[in-house]
């Protein structure tokens, strides 16, 4: 039977798996559209492409699929950018198929063309341009194959009209077969290195073990829970991998790095052995690398051979699925039969965490953005799902709310996007509809996708966004007080009554000034099944602590301003 383009692509869509698509349509994608007109996938109108990107990023990182959006060519592609380039900082599995002019008018300037491959060829693992619509099936299949293989990332196939258009017999291609890429190659680590590794780690004085986001990407919570448990050693995340192992036990130090506990970042300063399980040692963790964890022998274990040694030399390289190298690793640390004794480090992690425990000042009549985390996190006990934009908000839901579940925090790591928060919680939600899902923002943040409030809206989803507003673009107001003598240049914003904005947007809005308000209004909309935005006017003042100055090492931190 022959199939439109169009149609081949829904064909391919629906074997793929794929139960829901963001996107927004187009003159170069209305083929796309009316084939989905009959289709039975789930299809989100979002009110702009960049919130379709976010939203399909949102849904991988939830459930570790591969998300969906689509979207029309010239600036509906381009739209795509700036969500394409945060899910691939963080390794995000997301296929963007967009529309195209058609294939003769493509680089003659015709309306609505942009070289939207050339655009996003720097911040996309591979992407397609189909000049064959024989072709579209197997460029869709491979999409897909990349896109979730391997290190993962997003994968983009521009779709010129007329190829949506044409028509051939549908042939479902079973197999993909991609000369020079061959990610099996990388999943088994080097028996040797996981050997060396094991002895290392029995061996140790003075462990700490770093887990990032890959580890989360390899769903390898199990593997890293028993190795922490089977050594006792301790243990601290990323913010890409934050509940991986819960922070109420007591071998987590929780988060690390510019912002991270200070007893965290001393352990792993002055740590004898470092495991890194899946992070790519990001200049936010590491400060000045000169200086960074000098004494340590480090092991590093990733999928990715590029991502071993790029920033940090280690002693112990592990090419590999973090999955299946950690199983071979507590293999072989049972095996040894050798129980380590952390006791000495253990008295010295734990003297730091009394001398510098994560807190804040309490008073004062302001509103304080730590404690409107500290309420959160008591009435839901870590059982919530929560996105967040990019600022001081962001370090905050790290420090004072307790994780305990693997893909729960859902943030922007690498890129840093404002405006992520939203539209990945409606893709989070869409992913998992029985959880609890809430947006953490700031003022400065929100107003960059608040139009995807619509889209929550119209489709019924109980998402809860909570805004800490403190009238300034805070992270910036904070660096410009500590570090650029307090000239606060355009950092003061007028953000909108933002419960006002939420009513005409069709949702519930509320406003809190004052510390008494919080619980009960927390306790109220954490019940209800509606869409809340809840504007909490905290202190201006307030900053995140610790951190690290620019260009110091981990242990050279600011603590607070007295």
């Amino acid at each position: 039977m022959k199939m439109k383009g169009a149609q081949i692509l829904i064909e391919c869509l629906k074997r793929e798996g794929v139960d829901v698509i963001f996107g927004y349509p187009g003159g170069a994608n209305l083929p796309i559209y009316d084939a989905l007109y009959d289709a039975p996938l789930k299809h989100i109108l979002v009110r702009h492409e960049q919130g379709a990107a976010h939203m399909a990023d949102g849904y991988a990182r939830a459930t570790g699929r591969v998300g969906v959006c689509l979207a029309t060519s010239g600036p509906g592609a381009t739209n795509l950018v700036t969500g394409l380039a945060t899910a691939f900082m963080d390794s995000i599995p997301v296929v963007a198929i967009t529309g195209q002019v058609r294939s003769y008018l493509i680089g003659n300037d015709a309306f609505q063309e942009a070289d939207v491959c050339g655009i996003t060829r720097p911040i996309t693992k591979h992407n397609f341009l189909v000049k064959d619509v024989n072709l579209l099936a197997q460029t869709i299949r491979e999409a897909f194959y990349i896109a979730g293989t391997g290190k993962p990332g997003p994968v983009l196939v521009d779709i010129p009209v007329d190829i949506s258009q044409a028509e051939i017999e549908f042939v479902w291609p079973e197999k993909v077969e991609i000369r020079g890429y061959k990610p099996e190659r990388f999943m088994e680590g080097h028996r040797g290195q996981i050997d060396k590794a094991a002895k290392l780690m029995v061996e140790a004085k003075k462990p700490v073990i770093y887990v990032g986001g890959g580890a989360i990407m390899s769903q390898a919570t199990e593997e890293v829970r028993e190795l922490v448990d089977l050594i006792g050693a301790p243990i601290t995340t990323t913010c890409m991998a934050l509940g991986i192992y819960p922070e109420d036990k007591p071998c987590s130090l929780r988060m690390l790095g510019m912002h991270g506990a200070a007893s965290t970042n001393y352990a792993v300063q002055y740590s004898d052995l470092l495991v890194n399980i899946g992070a790519r040692f990001d200049d936010r963790v590491t400060g000045k690398v000169e200086t960074f964890s000098p004494k340590s022998k480090k092991i590093h274990i990733d999928i990715d051979p590029a991502s071993i040694g790029k920033s940090v030399q280690v002693d112990v390289p592990i090419v590999g699925d973090v999955k299946r190298v950690l199983k071979e690793l507590i293999k072989e640390i049972k095996a040894l039969k050798k129980k380590p004794d952390y006791k000495e480090w253990w008295d010295q992690i734990h003297e730091w965490q009394k001398k510098h425990p994560l807190s804040y000042s309490k008073n004062g009549a302001k509103l304080k953005p730590q404690y409107v985390l500290e309420v959160l996190s008591d009435l839901t006990k870590g059982e919530i799902l929560m996105t967040t934009d990019v600022g001081q908000h962001q370090m905050w839901a790290c420090q004072f709310y307790r994780w305990t579940r693997p893909r729960t925090y859902i943030t922007s790591g690498g890129l840093g996007t404002m405006g992520y928060g939203l539209p990945a919680a409606i893709g989070a939600q869409f992913g998992r509809p029985k959880e609890r899902v809430i947006c953490l923002s700031g003022d400065g943040s929100f107003v960059m996708n608040i139009q995807e409030l619509a889209t929550a809206v119209d489709h019924k989803l109980p998402i809860k966004t909570i805004i800490l507003n403190n009238f300034y673009l805070g992270m910036v107001r904070q660096w410009q007080e500590m570090f650029y003598k307090k000239r606060f240049s355009y950092s003061a914003i007028r953000p909108p009554d933002f419960a006002k904005v939420a009513e005409g947007f069709g949702a519930r809005g509320v406003t809190i000034r004052k510390a008494e308000e919080v619980r009960p209004t927390l306790e109220k909309i954490l019940k209800d099944k509606e869409c809340w935005v809840v504007d909490c006017l905290c202190d201006e003042e307030e900053k995140v602590f610790p951190i690290i100055p620019p260009g110091k090492a981990i242990d050279e931190m600011i603590m607070d301003m007295a």
